[in-house]
């Protein structure tokens, strides 16, 4: 029995968890715990720093009913394991992690440990291969949020507003080539072809979500070579893009979160090249698994993919977006937000694509 349901009797809304009856008169309740564990570091510009984030939501709303704790596990991935049994043996109600990277961790631990609840986010557990029932998994549909992004960056070189001068194509920074990052990949590409139809899209993969210097390369190779915004899709890799874009003049989109708004006091310059950020809401995502769970909602067991409908993903439209894109452009980003919502329009996955139709669309769009 794990700690909530032990609890379940006496807990109240999270509105008033502060306190609990008892025969003896009103006792403050004991907080409940949650602990977030950056398979990385924190200072990524984007993801991890996007759930610490989140776990200052939860505190801001919850106050001392719930104590919260981040804790940076580094890119030593031996050190991981050893992290998820070390805080599973502690007395944390809530243990969440993020990425892919997280499963295989999270299917060898959440068994040992029956009691404890654990969130996955953007990572799937094999429930169908093992008892996975105080897990639950989120994941994005970030080619929703993607679709988004190609028509921004296709319809600002369509119109004009990217000078010609520039270049003539679209980039693409993935950390990876794995399912997860090309679901970014189709999405990004349906979109700009929606407006382009003959767009063309330089694709390359760092192999790393931590090498900002091989982000820079990459994309300094592409902006030489004719791309005039580019995607970044990497991590901390992908901030080599944004500098790249800053070195040359020329334009990138960010990812997860405002990465013009994160850079705009720290460095100026780098956030005046960044036309807008395809965000994946990890900060709402996790405050939002943490209301399910207080609330006893939390759908353990299974995994849940949310996406436009659910807030989960979006486009940043306020800074520079709002001053590039056209009147006429925004319109188009939001008809087809609304689209995608409603059903109307479908966007393929990068989950369901096989491999070689995936190679024929990358091929279709090289410059």
């Amino acid at each position: 029995m794990n700690r909530r349901t032990a609890l379940g009797a006496i807990l109240l809304t999270a509105t008033s968890a502060l306190f609990v009856s008892s025969a003896t008169g009103t006792v403050a309740a004991e907080p409940k715990k949650i602990v977030f564990l950056v398979n990385g570091n924190l200072g990524d510009k984007s993801y991890f720093d996007l759930g610490a984030k989140g776990m200052e939501m939860i505190k801001q709303k919850y106050g001392d009913a719930v104590e919260t704790k981040v804790i940076e596990m580094g890119t030593d991935q031996t050190k991981w394991l050893p992290t998820f049994q070390d805080v599973s043996e502690q007395d944390y109600d809530l243990i969440v992690a993020c990425t892919f990277e997280i499963s295989d961790i999270m299917t060898e631990v959440a068994p040992e440990y029956p009691d404890k609840t654990y969130v996955l986010i953007d990572g799937v557990m094999p429930y169908d291969k093992g008892d996975y029932g105080n897990v639950y998994s989120v994941v994005y549909k970030q080619n929703e949020g993607s679709y988004l992004a190609g028509i921004l960056a296709a319809g600002l070189l369509k119109d004009g507003t990217i000078a010609a001068s520039m270049g003539s194509s679209l980039g693409f920074l993935g950390g990876m080539d794995i399912p997860v990052i090309n679901d970014f990949l189709v999405g990004y590409i349906e979109g700009a072809r929606s407006v382009e139809p003959n767009v063309k899209v330089a694709i390359s993969y760092a192999g790393s979500f931590n090498d900002a210097a091989k982000g820079k390369e990459l994309a300094l190779a592409q902006y030489r070579a004719g791309t005039a915004i580019g995607f970044n899709v990497a991590g901390l890799t992908g901030i080599g893009q944004i500098a790249a874009a800053k070195d040359t003049g020329k334009w990138a989109l960010g990812v997860n979160s405002d990465q013009e708004l994160i850079f705009k006091e720290s460095d100026p310059e780098m956030a005046a090249r960044v036309a807008s950020s395809m965000l994946k809401k990890v900060d709402v995502t996790l405050a939002r698994a943490y209301d399910l769970y207080v609330d006893g909602k939390l759908p353990v067991g299974a995994t849940e993919a949310i996406g436009l409908k659910e807030d989960a993903v979006g486009l940043a439209e306020d800074g520079n977006m709002a001053s590039l894109a056209s009147a006429g452009l925004k319109q188009k980003i939001a008809d087809a937000k609304a689209g995608i919502i409603s059903g109307a329009i479908k966007v393929s996955s990068g989950f369901a694509v096989d491999p070689a139709a995936l190679e024929a669309l990358r091929t279709s769009v090289r410059p």
